[in-house]
């Protein structure tokens, strides 16, 4: 069972490298799934833990962080990416403990572990004999 749903979040022109400022870069992310939970991994090169920010509404899990490439002070020369910001949305199936998401976050790759609920773990039956 398909425990997110990808939605588009901003508008198609924003994807280009040709991108105008304040353009949004969507994070590349891998999505895998256990008996216990659901984990997504976001790609979010250059983004410090104090700027990044998750955000759960309702169903709607929203990943958002600026970025910021090349050195500080430095002024491009040749950019391929126009974008001053990352952002992904989600819409998570209502089998997802939302309350009890853990995030981490190590060497650019965002790792969000979303527990499912009890009702939508497996679990086996035991069969009694009478």
């Amino acid at each position: 069972m398909n425990q997110v749903t990808r939605t588009a979040t901003t508008p198609e022109p924003d994807r280009t490298p040709e991108s105008r400022p304040g353009a949004t870069l969507i994070p590349a992310v891998d999505i895998f799934e256990d008996g216990a939970a659901i984990t997504l991994l976001a790609d979010l090169p250059g983004v410090d833990r104090e700027h990044l920010s998750i955000d759960v509404d309702g169903r709607r899990l929203t990943i958002e962080a600026p970025f910021a490439a090349g050195s500080e002070g430095a002024s491009p020369v040749y950019t391929e990416v126009r974008a001053d910001r990352f952002r992904r949305s989600f819409d998570l199936s209502g089998d997802l403990d939302t309350a009890a998401i853990d995030a981490g976050l190590r060497d650019g790759v965002l790792t969000l572990r979303i527990p499912k609920l009890e009702r939508a773990k497996p679990r086996r039956i035991d069969v009694r004999v009478d």
